[in-house]
């Protein structure tokens, strides 16, 4: 009985099935509108998508905007050129394009320089691999005295400024091809040809020496990662050094080699000071050079070209150099725990080794630096009497010249010039550190994921664009007042403003790599507590990433200190920083006064990147990071 009773139970407590009808649907599908607003309910639920939106127009304006308006120039009759051209100002026209590249002076303006810019380029990479990669290969790989002390001494030289170079030159190898005080040389009756004096090959070696550092951290950085057990195995199977060499090392070696080649040739293309200095008494034109004297003659449209032909060609070798950096991941070695970095003994080799790494710091830091502060305690070059030694030119007064009648550091120009680099570069500085972190924040926490690539690649862009050539463009937006923004031409402002934007580059990615490794747990425990977005910031964010906010603001100021292309264009004597005033002073031939002033800039690039490297617990002999 209880078998069909049991099964009558389960029989009528078994659910009555559900009826569907054309009244009665499951739920709809949220429509793509519906998704949109959702999403946008989320972005905005938190300040980071508008502070990201916010972001992207400033930079939008500060980078594109500018680049846009000198390109635009190029292609537009500007204001005095109207009757030459025979049209109306604003007009398009392609007059500039053709003077630059097609006309009777193009060969002056564009090709000459061009052709100069390219051989100093080749000739500084060619000296610097073989200077820079055989430092890097007794760095690296062998048992050269005093390894550690060297692997720091010879990037020093990429610390100070290009041109302190150029004009320890000058002391010593000046001739009587321009005015002023004679060189050191020349002194004690010997005048040196101008070939040796001035135009291409002091500039070539000058940019050698002072770029060596690159071969030296790229490639000496690679030959540590270098395991040797491969090389013993080579050698196991019968080949010799020739070939280990050629077949082994150099293709492993290949993409650190050819990057430091490329970032040399786009330094070499935005390099104003030693070209300046050095070319300018014997007529050597480079691009920057070029670019410089149109500016400066009121060439508007021809600077513009001469800008926009810079910018494209440093953007195909950025884009050559970051396709290279792809290429390298197909030359990594594996190591593990038995592989191996041992250094091969030098023997006899070891005290000319050591020898030869003493002679390149020697060459590149002790001399130019030695000379500089020499020629400031000189009344005559080159004569090492006692008498002839004096302190006049640092603190002396009514000194017996026209414009400078007291030493350097009395002069109220010098502390003018110092005020306005400490205090347009210490607000650059600090602004584009701040908006790095934030642009960083950005990318790695907003939703908008379009949003934050726009943010990553647009405050990367001035990278590509060579210093002067964004100076050019900075000058064509802001020279003359454009709707509510006023002409900046003449203004501390249009420096803080161009220097915020050039440096961003270096600041955002600090920024982007420190927020990305920053997950978001403790963000989300502060939430819960109730801990609104600014309150996050100030007490988590920031302190944890302190040290990535350092560097970004210590970078652009090392930078900024030491930088000539983008202040010579767009500083005027009333906003003189101290590189475009020891500049002045070189054309006005006070030559002990422009050292002085180097002097003071290189100890503040040096120490400033020490205090960097300090703060921040890096080395930049371990590598240039990313």
């Amino acid at each position: 009985m209880s078998g069909p009773a049991q099964t009558s139970a389960q029989t009528s407590a078994k659910p009555a099935p559900v009826r569907r009808n054309s009244g009665t649907s499951r739920l709809a599908a949220p429509t793509r509108g519906q998704r949109l607003r959702y999403r946008m309910k989320v972005a905005l639920r938190e300040p980071t998508t508008i502070i990201g939106v916010l972001a992207a127009a400033l930079f939008a304006y500060l980078i594109v905007v500018p680049i846009i308006s000198m390109l635009s120039d190029a292609m537009r009759v500007q204001f005095g050129d109207e009757r030459r051209i025979k049209q109306d100002v604003g007009e398009l026209t392609w007059y500039y394009i053709d003077r630059v590249f097609l006309s009777r002076i193009s060969h002056d303006l564009f090709w000459e320089p061009l052709v100069n810019t390219l051989s100093v380029a080749a000739g500084a990479i060619v000296l610097s691999m073989l200077v820079g990669g055989t430092l890097a290969w007794l760095l690296s790989r062998t048992d050269m005295f005093g390894r550690r002390w060297f692997a720091t001494a010879l990037i020093v030289p990429y610390m100070l400024p290009a041109w302190t170079f150029a004009l320890a030159w000058t002391t010593l190898f000046k001739n009587r091809t321009v005015g002023g005080q004679p060189g050191w040389l020349e002194s004690i009756g010997f005048s040196p040809p101008d070939w040796l004096s001035y135009g291409q090959l002091p500039v070539t070696i000058i940019l050698a020496l002072h770029y060596s550092p690159f071969v030296i951290l790229l490639f000496g950085n690679a030959l540590r990662r270098f395991d040797s057990q491969l090389e013993d195995s080579a050698r196991i199977l019968g080949a010799n050094r020739l070939t280990v060499a050629s077949k082994i090392i150099m293709p492993l070696m290949r993409p650190s080699l050819m990057s430091a080649m490329v970032l040399i040739f786009a330094k070499c293309l935005g390099e104003f000071g030693v070209p300046y200095v050095l070319g300018l008494p014997v007529n050597f034109d480079v691009l920057a050079t070029s670019l410089y004297q149109n500016i400066s003659s009121r060439q508007v449209g021809v600077g513009a070209v001469l800008a926009g032909a810079i910018m494209l060609i440093g953007i195909i070798t950025i884009t050559i150099d970051a396709r290279l950096m792809r290429e390298a991941r197909r030359f990594v070695t594996i190591g593990s725990k038995g592989s191996m970095n041992r250094l091969s003994p030098l023997g006899i080799l070891r005290m000319p080794a050591t020898g030869f790494a003493a002679l390149m710091f020697v060459l590149s830091v002790g001399l130019p630096i030695g000379t500089l502060f020499l020629s400031t305690i000189m009344r005559v070059p080159g004569q090492f009497n006692l008498d002839n030694f004096t302190l006049d030119y640092w603190i002396g007064t009514n000194l017996n010249t026209v414009a400078l009648q007291t030493g350097i550091l009395l002069s109220p120009d010098l502390w003018n010039a110092a005020w306005n680099s400490l205090r347009i570069v210490g607000v650059a500085s600090i602004t584009s550190g701040i908006l790095g972190l934030l642009v960083g924040y950005v990318v790695a926490r907003t939703p908008v994921k379009p949003l934050g690539t726009f943010l990553r690649q647009v405050t990367f862009l001035p990278y590509l664009v060579p210093g002067i050539a964004f100076a050019a463009a900075y000058l064509s937006l802001f020279a003359v007042p454009r709707g509510p923004i006023p002409a900046l031409y003449g203004t501390t402002l249009i420096l803080m403003l161009a220097l915020i934007a050039d440096q961003m580059p270096y600041a955002s990615r600090a920024g982007i790599a420190a927020m990305t490794q920053l997950g978001k747990d403790p963000e989300e425990a502060a939430q819960i507590a109730g801990a609104g977005w600014f309150r996050r910031m100030t007490s988590i964010v920031i302190p944890i990433q302190k040290g990535s906010l350092t560097t970004g603001i210590l970078l652009p100021f090392i930078s900024g200190i030491k930088g000539l292309s983008l202040f010579v264009v767009l500083a005027v004597p009333s906003t003189d920083v101290l590189t475009t005033y020891s500049l002045r002073l070189v054309d006005y031939h006070y030559t002990q006064a422009a050292n002085a002033v180097v002097l003071i800039i290189a100890g503040l690039a040096y120490f400033g990147a020490l205090l960097g490297q300090k703060l921040t617990k890096t080395n930049l002999a371990q590598g240039l990071g990313n």
